[in-house]
């Protein structure tokens, strides 16, 4: 059946979120370095397994795992959202970015808990003057606005989502319907959330597509409930053993042919 509605994912498909958040350590660790004689890729590795440790103690987890936030969004959210999750997250969260730059240091022989926090809060900052967006995101979205009802389906918190759509506001006009997990409950693998999605958009699953970068989470979740998919590998990834996707491009100048090819 003939594609009408195409579904986006939305970090590392649409914004670069990869980007963002190195340009964000890059920043920090400058910053770090410029206060103590220190290495500012061997600050940025130490905080990050540091934050990635820290981050898998909570008892948070298992929610931010379900609804699709990882350690280094959980360095600059907020969560100031309703469900009690997001505020067990949101009290845990000033000490976790304090901590996880603190630790960094401590790693590297630098014990200074006063600068651990002073990078952890620069952080939150230069990660929200870093939007970044791939260069043939507005140019296909042009192409496709009036044709196909877009939509767009992102995992993580809705005050951390919407806050990458706030200093990136040109991606909002583009689509019908914006779906994050956190508001619907559940996030992508899920069957559900895109159930939720086909429901919402008033089509079948033979109607529409499915477009992200992540196979564990935009493809195996289209799978199942037999959506087809566009996976767009930049980085040239391996595949995973038992996910496949319908399509697979390395830009999104190549999802036209795609959608033509359907037609």
């Amino acid at each position: 059946m003939t594609i009408s509605t195409v579904i986006f994912d939305l970090d590392d498909t649409l914004l670069w979120d990869k980007k963002s958040i190195a340009t964000a350590f890059s920043l920090t660790c400058e910053k770090a370095a410029s206060v103590v004689d220190i290495d500012v890729e061997q600050l940025e590795e130490a905080v990050r397994q540091t934050a990635r440790d820290l981050y898998s103690s909570y008892p948070t987890f298992d929610y931010t795992q379900m609804i699709g936030i990882n350690p280094f969004e959980g360095l600059w959210g907020t969560f100031d959202d309703p469900t009690p999750q997001f505020q067990e997250l949101k009290k845990i969260v000033p000490d976790y970015r304090k901590d996880a730059w603190t630790g960094g240091l401590a790693k590297l022989g630098i014990n200074d808990e006063a600068l651990g926090a002073d990078l952890g809060e620069y952080f939150v900052e230069a990660r929200k003057q870093s939007p970044f967006v791939y260069e043939e995101t507005f140019e296909v979205l042009d192409t496709l606005k009036g044709k196909y009802q877009l939509i767009l389906l992102t995992n993580g918190a809705p005050s951390l989502q919407n806050t990458k759509l706030q200093i990136t506001p040109e991606i909002v006009p583009y689509f019908d319907h914006i779906i994050i997990s956190g508001d619907f409950g559940e996030g992508k693998p899920a069957a559900s959330i895109f159930q939720h999605v086909l429901e919402l958009a008033k089509v079948h699953a033979d109607e529409a597509i499915m477009v992200g970068d992540n196979l564990m989470t935009d493809i195996l979740g289209s799978s199942r409930v037999q959506m087809r998919s566009a996976w767009i590998n930049r980085e040239e990834k391996q595949p995973i053993e038992g996910i496949t996707p319908t399509y697979e491009i390395h830009s999104l100048h190549e999802l036209g042919k795609v959608l033509d090819d359907i037609k």
